[in-house]
C-alpha cells in the first residue's frame, strides 16, 4: 500500500496528460502533434491558424478538451466535499437539487426566453442559459437548505429527503416546459439535460477554470475539518470543528461548484458519485489526499468520456450524460454489490 501511493500521483500525472493528447488529436478530424505546436506557435505570434487542422485544434478541440477536464475536476471534487460532509460514501451532489435546478432555469430560458426584455438579451449574450442555470441552481439548494433548518441547525437526514422532493419538483417544472415547447426548443432541453461539450469556447473555459481555481483552494483548507468530521460531530465539535459552520459552507461550495459546471455543458451524472468512491478504494479516506486525486481523476474520466461520445458515432456524436450514466450505473451497483452499502447506514467502511 505504502508503494502504491508512492507513486498513485506521478500515475495520475502522466495518465491525465497522455488522455489530454489522445482527446485532443482524435476525432472526426485528426490533429497531429506537429499541428498543435505549430497552432500555438501561430496563436502566440498573433498570427491566424495556417490550416483547418491548427484551427479546429485551436478554436474547437483544445478549449472542448479543457473545459470538459475543469468540469470533471469540479464534479468530482465537489463529490468529495458531500461525501465526506455527510459521512456517506453514496451521496452525489446532484441531491441537494442543484443539478436539477439548473435544468430547470435552463428550460426556463429554452421555452420562454423569447418573452424576456430585449434589454436583458442584449446585456447578457451568449450567457443566459448559463445565468440561469446558474441562478436556478442557488434557488434550489437554498430551498433545500431553508426547508431542512430546524432550531437553528441542519438535519443531514432532513437535508437529503427535502433534496430529494425539491429535485422532483424541478424535474417536474422541466418536464411540463419540455410538454409545451416547440420542437426545437424541446430538443435543446433534452440535449442540455443530457450534458454536451460540443458548444466550448475559450470565453466559458476562462469564466468556470478562474471560478474552480478559487473553490479548489477554498476546498483544501477545509480537508482537516472533513476528516475530523468522520468521527461524528460531537467528536469533531472537541476538536475544536464548527460543524454548523463547516455544513453552510461545504453546502456553498458545492452548489458553486456544480452550478458553474453545469451552466455550461448541462447535467452530467454519476462523477461526483463514482470517482470519490473508487478513490477511497486506494488511497484512504483522508481529505488531504482525496481532494487532489479527484480533481486529477475526474477530469481524466470525464475526458475519455467524452472522446469516447465524440468518437462512436463520428462525425456525430452522443451527449456525455448518456456515457457517464451508462458506465457509471453499472459500476455503482457492483460497488453496492460488493461491499453491501446499501446496509451500511453510513459510514466509511468503503
Amino acid at each position: 500500500m505504502q508503494r502504491i501511493n508512492k507513486f498513485f500521483f506521478p500515475v495520475l500525472w502522466v495518465l491525465l496528460v497522455v488522455v489530454l493528447l489522445c482527446a485532443i488529436a482524435l476525432g472526426a478530424v485528426p490533429i497531429t502533434l506537429q499541428d498543435m505546436f505549430l497552432s500555438l506557435k501561430h496563436f502566440f505570434n498573433g498570427k491566424e491558424p495556417a490550416s483547418i487542422y491548427e484551427g479546429v485544434f485551436i478554436q474547437l478541440r483544445l478549449p472542448r478538451v479543457l473545459l470538459c477536464a475543469i468540469t470533471g475536476a469540479v464534479l468530482a471534487v465537489s463529490g468529495v466535499l458531500m461525501q465526506g460532509l455527510f459521512r456517506n460514501p453514496i451521496v452525489e451532489p446532484g441531491l441537494t437539487g442543484t443539478s436539477a435546478g439548473a435544468a430547470l432555469g435552463a428550460s426556463v430560458v429554452f421555452v420562454l426566453g423569447p418573452l424576456f426584455n430585449p434589454a436583458i438579451k442584449s446585456f447578457t449574450g451568449p450567457l443566459l442559459v448559463p445565468l440561469a442555470a446558474f441562478f436556478g441552481a442557488l434557488l434550489a439548494t437554498y430551498l433545500v437548505y431553508v426547508l431542512a433548518k430546524s432550531a437553528k441547525r441542519v438535519s443531514i437526514l432532513s437535508f437529503l429527503l427535502i433534496g430529494i422532493a425539491v429535485n422532483a419538483v424541478c424535474l417536474s417544472g422541466t418536464g411540463f416546459l419540455s410538454y409545451i415547447a416547440r420542437d426545437p426548443q424541446a430538443r435543446s432541453i433534452t440535449f442540455w439535460n443530457l450534458g454536451t461539450f460540443s458548444g466550448a469556447s475559450w470565453q466559458q473555459v476562462l469564466i468556470v477554470g478562474s471560478i474552480a481555481s478559487l473553490i479548489f483552494i477554498v476546498s483544501f483548507r477545509y480537508s482537516k475539518q472533513l476528516n475530523a468530521l468522520l468521527l461524528g460531530e460531537e467528536e469533531a465539535g472537541y476538536l475544536g470543528v464548527d460543524a454548523g459552520k463547516l455544513k453552510r459552507r461545504i453546502l456553498l461550495l458545492n452548489t458553486a461548484m456544480v452550478s458553474v459546471a453545469t451552466a455550461f455543458a448541462g447535467v452530467i451524472s454519476f462523477m461526483g458519485l463514482i470517482v470519490p468512491h473508487l478513490l477511497r478504494l486506494l488511497i484512504g479516506s483522508d481529505n488531504k489526499r482525496l481532494l487532489p486525486a479527484a480533481m486529477l481523476t475526474g477530469a481524466m474520466l470525464l475526458v475519455l468520456a467524452d472522446l469516447f461520445a465524440r468518437l462512436v458515432l463520428a462525425p456525430a456524436e452522443v451527449p456525455i450524460g448518456i456515457i457517464t450514466s451508462l458506465v457509471g450505473a453499472p459500476v455503482f451497483i457492483i460497488l453496492l454489490k460488493r461491499f453491501n452499502l446499501a446496509q451500511q447506514k453510513g459510514g466509511y467502511n468503503a
